[in-house]
C-alpha cells in the first residue's frame, strides 16, 4: 500500500512579540537555541526523520533572518529535485493577497496552492518550541481516525495554562477547546502542531471567511478549531516526551537551563534522531590558562579566559579574562570584557559588554538588544531590557 502523500506547513510568519528585543532584528524561527542551532530546526528535523519530503514554510516577518539558514533545505534532505522545501511570503497578485493576519488567515490565503498539492493530510506547525516527533505517525493516527483534525497535546503547568489552546477530552475525542482562556478548565493544551484533512478543513475556511471576513479568521484557535470540535470531528493525539514552548524570554531561558542539566531532556545528537542545522564555519573552541568552565554549553568558535557557569555559549563568544558569566546565554558574536558579569541573562548577537559592567543578577532574568555597546561600568539590573524599548 502507498504511503499516504502528506505536506507540512511551518507557520513562521508571527511577530514574535513575547521574544521582545529578540524578534526586534529577525524572524522568530531564526532565534538562535543551546549554541548552535536555530528554533526552525527543531520542526524541520522532525520532517526528515518522519521521512516527509514536502514541507513549505510560510514566513512574513525578517525573511531575510531565515532565507540564508534556510537556502535549499540541504541539512533536512529537502534538496529534492521536485517537492523539498519551498518558502511562501507575502504575495499580492490575486483577491487573497496581503499581509498574513493571524494563523487560520495565512491557511485561507495559501488554500488554492494547498488543494492543487492534492495532500491525503496537511500537518500544520508552529515554530516557537522544542520537541520531538513523529509526524508521520500522528497523520497516519488522524487518518485511522476519519477525523477533519487532529490535535497533539501535552501537559502544561496550571499557572502557564492561559497562554495555549486548552482542550477537554473522552479518551481521544476532543470534547471541549478554548484558546487562551482565562480559567482553563484542564491543564492539557494544544502543542501547536495540528493534522487536517485538507478539503473539509479549507471548505471551512471559506464559510467562516464568507460569515466573519478574512482579518477575522485570526489564528487556528480563533474560530476554526472551536467549530470543527463543536461537530464533534477533533481527535487528540498526546506527546509523552518533552515539549517546551520558548516563545516568552524567561521560558526561552528556563530552556537551556534544563540542557544544562545532568540528563538533559533530548539528546540534540541522538544517532536515531539528530536535530540538524546549517553548518558554520567556526574554529574549535578555546579555554585559556585562566578560564574556567563549569556545566556549560560551549560552542565552536568561542574563546574564554574567564569563569562561565551554568550557561549557553554560542560561536564567536569571547569572554575575557576577568569576566564572569553565570546562568546566562549568550547569543553569536558577544564580547563580555575584563571586570564584567552578567548574570542570569539572555545577551543578543554581537553585544559588547564592556570594562566592569553588572548585566543581571537575582530575579527576572534580563535581556540585552542586539549589537550594542554597554559602556565601561554601566550597571543593567535584573529583569531589565537594554537598551530600554520605552526610550525608543
Amino acid at each position: 500500500m502507498a504511503l499516504p502523500r502528506l505536506l507540512v506547513l511551518v507557520l513562521a510568519g508571527g511577530a514574535g512579540g513575547r521574544l521582545q528585543l529578540l524578534t526586534e532584528h529577525r524572524a522568530k524561527p531564526a532565534v538562535p537555541f543551546a549554541g548552535v542551532y536555530r528554533l526552525i530546526d527543531f520542526p524541520l528535523s522532525n520532517c526528515e526523520h518522519s521521512g516527509i519530503a514536502d514541507v513549505w514554510v510560510s514566513i512574513q516577518q525578517h525573511p531575510t533572518s531565515l532565507a540564508d539558514h534556510l537556502a535549499n533545505g540541504r541539512p533536512w534532505d529537502l534538496d529534492r529535485t521536485t517537492g523539498g522545501l519551498m518558502t511562501l511570503p507575502p504575495f499580492q497578485g490575486t483577491e487573497r493577497g496581503g499581509w498574513n493576519t493571524g494563523t487560520a488567515n495565512s491557511l485561507w490565503r495559501q488554500a488554492d496552492l494547498i488543494r492543487g498539492f492534492g495532500a491525503d493530510a496537511l500537518v500544520v506547525v508552529s515554530s516557537d518550541a522544542v520537541y520531538q516527533l513523529d509526524y508521520r505517525e500522528v497523520a497516519e493516527a488522524h487518518l485511522e481516525s476519519g477525523a477533519e483534525v487532529t490535535m497533539v497535546t501535552t501537559e502544561v503547568e496550571a499557572d502557564d495554562a492561559s497562554r495555549y489552546g486548552i482542550v477537554e477530552v473522552d479518551g481521544d475525542r476532543v470534547t471541549g477547546y478554548a484558546y487562551k482562556p482565562d480559567e482553563p478548565a484542564t491543564t492539557t493544551a494544544t502543542n501547536e502542531v495540528f493534522v487536517f484533512d485538507p478539503g473539509p478543513t479549507l471548505d471551512r475556511l471559506e464559510q467562516l471567511q464568507a460569515e466573519i471576513g478574512e482579518e477575522g479568521l485570526e489564528d487556528l484557535g480563533s474560530h476554526l478549531l472551536p467549530a470543527q470540535t463543536s461537530d464533534g470531528l477533533a481527535r487528540a493525539y498526546r506527546l509523552e516526551g518533552y515539549w517546551r514552548d520558548v516563545g516568552t524570554v524567561e521560558s526561552y531561558w528556563e530552556a537551556h537551563q534544563e540542557f544544562l542539566s545532568d540528563e538533559p531532556p533530548i539528546d540534540l545528537d541522538a544517532p536515531a534522531w539528530p536535530v540538524h542545522t546549517r553548518g558554520g564555519r567556526h574554529s574549535a573552541a578555546r579555554v585559556l590558562d585562566d578560564g574556567q568552565i563549569e556545566n556549560s554549553l560551549l560552542s565552536g568558535g568561542t574563546r574564554v579566559s574567564g569563569n562561565v557557569r551554568g550557561s549557553v555559549i554560542s560561536p564567536g563568544v569571547v569572554v575575557e579574562a576577568g569576566a564572569t558569566v553565570v546562568d546566562s546565554v549568550l547569543l553569536p558574536g558577544v564580547r563580555v570584557r575584563s571586570g564584567a558579569t552578567v548574570t542570569r541573562s539572555v545577551v543578543d548577537d554581537r553585544v559588547d559588554v564592556g570594562r566592569g559592567v553588572t548585566v543581571g543578577g537575582d530575579g527576572d532574568v534580563t535581556l540585552v538588544g542586539r549589537a550594542v555597546a554597554i559602556e565601561e561600568g554601566t550597571e543593567v539590573p535584573a529583569g531589565a531590557r537594554y537598551p530600554d524599548p520605552e526610550d525608543d
